[in-house]
């Protein structure tokens, strides 16, 4: 069914209340972007580029990433809005306003973990080489890969997952990358952390169907009111605490959403920065000199624990090239824990040189931050793996001392929040009609039900939220549709078999297809110059 001739359009009103949500947008809009773009420009006060080269390639990049965005509020911020749309609780316009308020204080709450989780992913070598022309290839492939597939699976009106589809192009890249520089010993893909979020992913739709259906038969044997349970009539809205419930849930939906698919785009974002201008984001500025002094401390201690682990048969290298061979291979050598030992003795010995991290000078900034980089990541893999085994206390030396690590490299300014809840929030007002239709109308042969709306609602959000607890990405589109699906399901409503055959031949399709768009862009790119 077309979009113009679709039952939603009997929902729409031109209503007072729309016209003042548009309107505060509006405002809301602007004053984003100023608060955006003045920011931005007062961070770029301290940095003298040897040619405007840099700042080109960050206007076109940031677009980009912010394009990403864009194009992923078409898709998943649309899923929070269709049940109460199609449950009379919101008058549409009202309700895209509504979730987009509580996308953008998501994505302002949120922590960085999933952001930070998504970058691990990615090879190291192009990480630690994100400024120049290799790690270019790759965030441009990653983005734009990204934003082929979620437009044209939103001209079809197909709930696909943009996570799913960011993380198929962060596989594709890193086929690449190994494929390309077989000779060179360059990485792939951390097939054990993509595991990890491949598992989330794979589990969404199932958790979504599965605990939807339970819920929704759980509520019927609860509470037996079969006005819940039937289809609205006319375009009267749900009884009062029904109608609450609904209106929450919805806000836990966008909120959740934007706290963990906000991230997304972030972790790139600040790879772009990074990249682009280092004097001004390759550390956290916002580290004073008491707490510089603490790190200062905290190295002098870890160094020393460290040198308790060192091998008498190990040989001394480049410290840093030794730990991103580890982060490449998984191999842990005697040599690892020399070269990690005098990595942090190192960055301990500059930070009390520099004073603060704002003072660390321009043309040494993206070495420093590299070092702290290799070191945050071989401390991960080492937990992981339990490799070498650490005393209790010694772990709880090396997890303070990583946290100082993170804390100053592992940030993202307020700016960037802002500008990618602007993003999402535009996303969602333009393109949010189509996948409202296909979840509002297209997935059960019913009209949805409040209590179904509810049901598919509540597992949603449960689920996004304990996703973003523990930083892992979770597509909201999966776990929403297929929340329907299986509401549906449980009050024998019946499926749109055609509709279900293509969310699940895009859910098949997504991860292939964004692999291979984004293993060609990369090579493409990389060719160029």
């Amino acid at each position: 069914m077309a979009a113009g001739t679709s039952a939603l359009d009997s929902k729409m009103t031109v209503s007072a209340p729309a016209k003042i949500g548009m309107a505060i947008f509006g405002v809301a809009l602007v004053i984003g972007l100023v608060y955006a773009g003045t920011h931005l420009l007062r961070d770029l006060g301290d940095v003298h580029p040897t040619s405007a080269l840099p700042f080109i390639l960050l206007g076109i990049a940031l677009l980009t990433a912010l394009g990403f965005e864009f194009v992923n509020g078409f898709h998943d911020t649309a899923n929070a809005v269709a049940t109460v749309i199609y449950t009379h609780t919101l008058e549409p316009h009202v309700a895209v306003v509504w979730s987009g308020m509580w996308n953008f204080l998501g994505v302002l709450a949120s922590s960085g973990a999933v952001a930070f989780g998504i970058i691990s992913l990615l090879p190291v070598e192009l990480i630690l080489q994100v400024g120049g022309k290799a790690g270019f290839a790759m965030v441009f492939a990653l983005l734009i890969a990204a934003i082929i597939w979620n437009l044209g699976t939103w001209w079809f009106g197909l709930p696909a997952s943009s996570s799913h589809t960011l993380i198929g192009s962060i596989i594709g890249v890193g086929i690449a990358n190994q494929l390309m520089s077989v000779k060179t010993g360059t990485s792939g893909v951390d097939w054990g952390q993509a595991t990890n979020i491949g598992k989330s992913l794979l589990l969404s739709p199932l958790v979504g169907f599965v605990f939807a259906a339970l819920l929704l038969i759980v509520c019927k044997k609860l509470i037996p009111n079969k006005h819940l349970y039937e289809a609205p009539k006319g375009t009267t809205p749900p009884p009062f605490w029904i109608r609450v419930l609904l209106l929450l849930t919805c806000t836990g939906v966008s909120f959740f959403h934007g706290s963990n698919d906000g991230q997304k785009g972030m972790g790139l974002i600040m790879l772009i920065l990074i990249g682009t201008v280092p004097t001004a984001y390759a550390v956290n500025h916002a580290v004073n000199m008491q707490q510089t002094q603490d790190f200062v401390a905290v190295s002098t201690q870890t160094a020393n624990m460290l040198d308790h682990y060192v091998s008498p048969n190990a040989v001394i290298g480049d410290a840093r090239d030794d730990l991103t061979d580890y982060i490449r291979t998984k191999q842990f050598t005697p040599n690892t824990m020399l070269a990690l030992r005098e990595t942090v003795n190192g960055i301990g010995t500059e930070m009390s040189l520099y004073k603060e991290l704002k003072s660390v000078p321009q043309d040494k900034v993206r070495n420093f931050r590299n070092d702290m980089y290799v070191v945050s990541e071989a401390l991960r893999l080492m937990n992981k793996t339990h490799q070498p085994a650490f005393s209790a206390a010694d772990s709880a030396i090396l997890a303070n001392y990583k946290k100082h690590i993170d804390n100053a490299t592992k940030f993202i300014p307020t700016w960037v929040k802002v500008a990618v809840a602007l993003a999402l929030g535009m996303g969602t007002m333009i393109g949010w009609k189509r996948i409202v239709i296909t979840v509002g109308e297209k997935i059960g042969k019913d009209h949805l039900t409040y209590g179904q709306g509810a049901a598919a609602e509540i597992t949603a959000m449960a689920t996004i939220g304990a996703a973003d607890w523990f930083g892992l990405p979770v597509s909201t589109t999966h776990v929403l549709s297929s929340g329907v699906a299986g509401t549906m399901a449980a009050n024998h409503s019946g499926l749109q078999m055609s509709t279900i055959r293509n969310l699940a031949l895009a859910w098949v399709l997504t991860l292939p297809a964004s692999i291979c768009l984004a293993a060609t862009l990369f090579w493409a790119f990389s060719k160029i110059g």
